[in-house]
C-alpha cells in the first residue's frame, strides 16, 4: 500500500448535496462494467435514490483538492428487510434480531486505490453507527477475487449469497461487527 496524499472526509445524511459527486466517482470506478445493465450509471442512480431515502442513510466521501476521489454509503436494515429476505441461506437471528447497517456501495477512483483511502472511508462511515453489525454484498469475481479478499482482511465473513435483481450477478453476502 502506498501512502495517500491528504484527503478530507465528509459525511452526509441526505443525498441532495452529494448525488452528483457520487455519480461521477461511480462512473469512473465502474467504467469497465458500465455496458452491463446492472452497472449502468442510470441503474446506479435509481438504486442510489432508493437507498438515500431509506432510514439511517449515511454517505462518506473523500475529497482531494476539492474533488471527490472515493465514497461509501449505507443505511439501516431491520429484520424482515428485503436485504435479508434475498439472502440465502437466511442469516441467523444473531445478525437480524437487531438493526444492522448495510454498506450498499464503496468505490475509490483507480488513481487512489491501494492508498488506504477505501479503508479510511469505510471506517469513517462506521465510526458513528449504533448497529452491532455491518453487512455488504460483493461480486466474488470483482478484481479476480481481490475485492472479496480485501473485505475478508477487514474482518468480514461470508454468510450467504444474494441476487438483488435479475440483472445482478450472484453476490456474496458478508458481515462483521461494526467495531
Amino acid at each position: 500500500m502506498t501512502t495517500a496524499p491528504a484527503i478530507e472526509l465528509r459525511a452526509f445524511t441526505t443525498l441532495d448535496a452529494v448525488r452528483g459527486d457520487l455519480l461521477d466517482v461511480y462512473a469512473e470506478v465502474r467504467a469497465p462494467l458500465l455496458h452491463l445493465p446492472n452497472y449502468a450509471v442510470t441503474a446506479f442512480g435509481e438504486r442510489l435514490d432508493r437507498h438515500g431515502a431509506e432510514p439511517g442513510f449515511l454517505a462518506v466521501l473523500a475529497y482531494a483538492d476539492g474533488h471527490p476521489v472515493g465514497y461509501a454509503y449505507g443505511n439501516t436494515i431491520e429484520q424482515g428487510d428485503r436485504y435479508w429476505q434475498r439472502t440465502s441461506p437466511a442469516p441467523t437471528e444473531k445478525y437480524t434480531e437487531r438493526p444492522a447497517v448495510a454498506l450498499k456501495e464503496i468505490g475509490v477512483r483507480p488513481a487512489w486505490r491501494k492508498t488506504g483511502t477505501a479503508r479510511r472511508i469505510h471506517d469513517t462511515l462506521l465510526a458513528t453507527r449504533d448497529e452491532p453489525y455491518v453487512t455488504l454484498m460483493v461480486n466474488p469475481a470483482a478484481g479476480d477475487g481481490k475485492v472479496h479478499a480485501l473485505y475478508t482482511s477487514w474482518g468480514y465473513e461470508d454468510v450467504g449469497q444474494s441476487q438483488p435483481s435479475p440483472a445482478s450477478p450472484v453476490l456474496t453476502v458478508m458481515i462483521r461487527t461494526v467495531r
